[in-house]
């Protein structure tokens, strides 16, 4: 069992000076034997998932440069991939995975809007599907940490697969999701009972980033992106991976 593991302090800032003995697990409340412990930055595929549907055509530019500058941030070794959406009909990958950073600059150059409801979900999952299917084909001793950065406004309109159907890919494929939420143009108004457009929103982008270990963000000007693209490189090579054997060989 694979435990990619994020420790923050009480202000939310990476936590990176740990040690092997520094952590326990347990499964069933039964201690486990550490098998293998790594720290330190990790080589990293991820993809960026890109959406390109009509609510994003005031947002496009600031989505562009988000994407660069978290391209500008990659490490030798990091390998990056670009896929953009629209509905779920409309989910391609511009660019396959690779090292080169001009190919990936000159993909998210390409981008361009296209009107249809959003399908965030549908493009998640397979952005998920594409980062396992292609640490399969590699030497699986060069381990390489898998993530998702989803850039979106957040509203899905049009996604075949649900929720529950994602975060079973997404455990089984280990993938990490960071999201960045330009949701600052969705409504604030909501019913008597239901969440407004915004909040939805929100709230299904932090779920996202929640339940695989990664972390949602929602940018209210141009000017955070440097920091929030600095933030997410940290965030992906400053966590630690822990296995181990369960003891209890019956599940």
């Amino acid at each position: 069992v694979n435990l990619n593991v994020r420790v923050v302090d009480r202000n939310n800032r990476s936590v990176a000076n740990l040690t092997k003995n520094d952590f326990k697990v347990f499964e069933d409340n039964v201690e486990q034997q550490i098998d293998s412990f790594t720290k330190g930055e990790v080589p990293t595929n991820y993809a960026l998932v890109i959406d390109n549907s009509g609510s994003m055509r005031l947002q496009l530019d600031k989505v562009i440069e988000a994407g660069k500058i978290i391209v500008n941030t990659n490490r030798p070794g990091d390998e990056t991939s670009i896929i953009r959406f629209v509905d779920s009909a409309k989910i391609e990958v511009t660019q396959d995975f690779t090292a080169n950073k001009a190919d990936v600059l000159e993909s998210l150059d390409n981008l361009f809007i296209e009107g249809g409801p959003t399908a965030i979900i549908d493009a998640v999952y397979l952005a998920a599907e594409k980062v396992d299917t292609y640490e399969k084909t590699r030497n699986p001793n060069d381990r390489k940490r898998r993530a998702l950065i989803l850039v979106s406004d957040g509203e899905d309109r049009d996604s075949y697969y649900n929720e529950q159907q994602l975060f079973e890919l997404l455990r089984e494929a280990e993938v990490q999701i960071y999201t960045i939420g330009f949701t600052t143009e969705l409504s604030k108004d909501g019913g008597f009972i239901t969440k407004s457009p915004k909040g939805k929103a929100e709230a299904l982008m932090k779920r996202l980033a929640e339940e695989t270990g990664g972390k949602a963000y929602f940018p209210q000007s141009l000017n955070e992106l440097n920091t929030i693209a600095r933030d997410i490189a940290a965030e992906l090579r400053t966590q630690y991976i822990l296995s181990y054997y369960p003891t209890n060989e019956t599940e």
